[in-house]
């Protein structure tokens, strides 16, 4: 039986998806495996709790199967055990969902990210049945409240009725609202972890324990800093790194998050971002200009601060 112990503390990586050009692939783009795993041993190198391949930064939307379950695969191998690899397990309906789950399982994954029923605004009652089926296969599930790609709402109440789910053990809340960390609170006992961002400050004051994190797949030691200073309750300190990087995280909540990550990516240097898939597009040249100087302002920022700590 699940138990609700897994340890969901720290900065849990969504991870962002290399692409190589390759014409016989979906759009002429293969998936870059070994920068993958790559990117996941620098992640995990820099003290990161763990990470969340096929979540919709991992673009798993525009993957074939073969390519998807890889992507675990290759996650479980570079992690080697030194943190966690929650997989997205979102389908359209319970029968897809459940088989990511069975994958995740077998080849190692510790949970799985659940969204409701994509591209459907099912009921509650719908939703309700969705999570029971997918927790059949016995992996620990860690929901996710994405109103804006989902157009399924899960309200605090709703998420008290998803939390009776013995598998459920954790919220990824991504509603923006701050104060549903409290109503959540209130309703019933489950890990909040904060999902978007540009306010895991004001979540983590609140009460999130955890972090399933877009931007630090560019900033991942800066993000482990903040989100340590944050549960250790150093709220001052986490504030002024907070502030240096709060601008360039809000494109972590924008419709065109994928490419800004990865662009921030490339302009850190540590690690590869490249090109997203089709339907994805291209950063327009305004978009770009303005994600690199964002990027290059807490870059900025960041040098200034440990030029002054040294």
């Amino acid at each position: 039986m699940t138990t609700r112990t897994m340890d969901l503390g720290g900065v849990v990586v969504a991870t962002a998806l290399a692409f190589k050009e390759d014409a016989a692939a979906p759009a002429g783009l293969a998936v870059d495996y070994d920068k993958f795993g790559e990117h996941v041993d620098f992640l995990m190198s820099n003290g990161c709790r763990g990470v969340g391949p096929n979540g919709s930064l991992g673009e798993y939307s525009s993957l074939t199967d073969d390519e998807r379950r890889r992507v675990i695969q290759v996650a479980v191998d570079a992690v080697d055990g030194r943190g966690i690899v929650i997989a997205g397990a979102h389908g359209i309906g319970s029968h897809q969902a459940r088989q990511w789950a069975e994958y995740a399982a077998e080849d190692g994954a510790d949970g799985v990210l659940l969204l409701p029923p994509i591209v459907y605004r099912a009921n509650e009652r719908e939703v309700l049945a969705h999570y029971e089926e997918v927790a059949k296969v016995g992996m620990p599930i860690m929901a996710y409240n994405n109103p804006f790609d989902t157009k399924v709402d899960l309200t605090p109440a709703l998420v008290a009725q998803i939390a009776q789910i013995p598998e459920v053990v954790a919220i990824k809340e991504f509603s923006g609202d701050v104060r549903r960390v409290y109503e959540i609170k209130e309703l019933c006992d489950i890990d909040i972890i904060a999902g978007a961002d540009d306010v895991l400050l004001e979540l983590m004051i609140n009460g999130a324990v955890g972090w399933f994190a877009g931007y630090p797949n560019a900033f991942p030691r800066e993000a482990v800093e903040l989100y340590t200073l944050l549960a250790d309750g150093r709220w001052q300190e986490a504030k002024s790194l907070y502030e240096q990087l709060v601008t360039v995280f809000r494109w972590d909540s924008r419709t065109e998050f994928v490419q800004a990550i990865k662009l921030s990516m490339d302009i850190c240097g540590n690690s590869y971002g490249g090109p997203t898939r089709p339907p994805r597009g291209p950063l327009t040249a305004e978009q770009r200009a303005q994600v690199t100087a964002d990027t290059e302002r807490a870059l900025a920022a960041l040098a200034a601060r440990s030029a002054a700590v040294a």
